[in-house]
């Protein structure tokens, strides 16, 4: 697949973007505590901190929101949105929510009860923290390639199925309340799972009664990577592939500002009434009536339209082409990148870009604060600040530590690419004069969000 597909769509309307001087960056920096997510986003020339409600929406989905049914109760939007899951991912019932953790914490409440297990292929922050709040505790079963950037294993998202049965073995079947399949795996470097992985977890579910759930917030793309490189399904459409992954799972959670392309919503979906029943208790008490979950009309109806878009396979070979595009820029310069290139962005290994930092000098926040100050390019760490810290208050000490460059969807060229590119790229060649950053303030939970920093003396 060429890695400069041209963009399958035409851009209607502009935003300007403004460039500020390195000056004014470092001011910026320093005010928001060397913390990307405390910068104003005007101060971001090109904005790669999360692909999280940054689409673009397209006419049909504009034109959708039109017709958005702001009805309190029963509204017609919802009659839309269930048709659309229904149909493309064969789940019977859905419970909108206002994004993907309010899903999050509506099926923790649920499943989980204190002392119970919930295994999953990689931990992801929000979910982690409702799966352990419920009282839950949380366990990584993703294979060990998962863990180690340059390992070149095609599908680095699966679980591990020797691993998630021993925890079975331990713990017991009953006191697992669920096992989390993401897809794609955000914090491995937005890797795939496969079908035939899919299954075998579906085998062993069902041999020990568990229930297999799905953070599904990037499955399009982990269609696509099935349809790229998994024996039988290169003549399958992305969209019959969704289906055919979901037809595993009993139900999931959705973040529809991922892979619905919309700027906020999200929803639970399930096969079990039982479930839906509770789901639908809860969510008026937490988002709002069943029918709404938290939304506007107009978001219900935007993201009926976005998650079939979402499944084109135009759309997501220009998608992930414009990642892999930047990501090959940056391995052919010599940067350290996870490998394979991942769905939805391009992740740094700090640890490697920096080998002068110790992980303790929290080397993927230190990156992200310079790269802004060089170039005006935001992006995210996903290391050691955002891993957090266990029930003793130690830090956890993640074996990735990574600056992610989250490609929103529909948004950027090829050219806004290379700028980030010669940005990376120039950082690279002077990095030993960055500095490491240590805590000054820190909140107890999801610290990354509003945590501050100052350099190391």
């Amino acid at each position: 697949m060429p890695s400069n597909v041209a963009e399958p769509y035409r851009i209607k309307m502009v935003e300007p973007l403004v460039m500020h001087t390195r000056d004014e960056r470092q001011q910026a920096i320093e005010k928001a505590g060397h913390n990307t997510f405390l910068l104003k986003s005007k101060m971001c020339y090109i904005d790669l901190l999360t692909d999280s409600g940054t689409s673009a929406m397209s006419d049909r989905q504009w034109s959708a929101m039109m017709v958005g049914d702001e009805a309190y109760a029963g509204a017609v939007s919802f009659d839309r949105l269930e048709a659309a899951v229904q149909n493309s991912y064969g789940l019977p019932f859905v419970v909108p929510t206002h994004q993907g953790r309010g899903a999050e914490h509506l099926i923790s409440l649920i499943l989980i009860r204190p002392g119970m297990h919930v295994p999953g292929n990689m931990y992801f922050t929000t979910t982690r923290a409702h799966q352990e709040l419920a009282g839950g505790t949380f366990h990584d079963v993703i294979i060990d390639e998962a863990h180690d950037p340059s390992a070149q294993h095609p599908f680095k998202g699966n679980v591990d199925i020797d691993e998630f049965t021993a925890l079975i073995d331990e713990v017991g079947a009953e006191n697992i309340a669920y096992i989390n399949v993401a897809l794609t795996v955000n914090l491995a470097g937005g890797q795939p799972v496969s079908m035939a992985n899919i299954e075998a977890v579906r085998r062993v579910c069902d041999e020990h009664h568990i229930i297999m759930w799905s953070d599904a917030t990037r499955l399009a793309e982990n269609a696509w990577f099935i349809q790229q490189r998994e024996d039988g399904y290169r003549d399958t459409s992305c969209a019959d592939i969704v289906r055919e992954m979901l037809s595993h799972f009993d139900g999931l959670t959705m973040s529809g500002k991922k892979d619905c392309l919309v700027n906020i919503g999200g929803f639970l979906a399930m096969r079990d009434e039982s479930i839906f029943t509770k789901a639908r208790e809860l969510v008026v008490l937490y988002e709002g009536m069943p029918t709404y979950g938290g939304l506007a009309g107009r978001d219900l109806e935007a993201m009926a339209v976005g998650l079939v878009e979402a499944t084109d396979d135009a759309y997501l070979t220009h998608r992930i082409g414009q990642v892999t595009y930047l990501g090959e820029r940056l391995q052919e310069a010599g940067v350290p990148v996870v490998q394979p290139i991942g769905g939805h962005a391009v992740f740094l290994d700090a640890l490697r870009f920096l080998p002068h930092l110790s992980q303790d000098d929290l080397p993927a926040q230190s990156l992200a604060a310079e790269l802004f100050v060089a170039s005006g390019v935001r992006s995210m760490e996903r290391g050691i600040v955002s891993a957090g810290r266990d029930a003793e208050g130690n830090n956890r000490h993640p074996k990735l530590e990574l600056v992610r460059l989250t490609i929103p969807r529909r948004v950027y060229t090829d050219r806004h690419m290379d700028v980030v590119a010669d940005a990376v790229i120039d950082l690279h060649r002077n990095a030993e004069r960055i500095r490491g950053l240590e805590f000054v303030y820190e909140p107890p939970t999801l610290r990354f969000f509003s945590s501050r920093f100052q350099p190391k003396a």
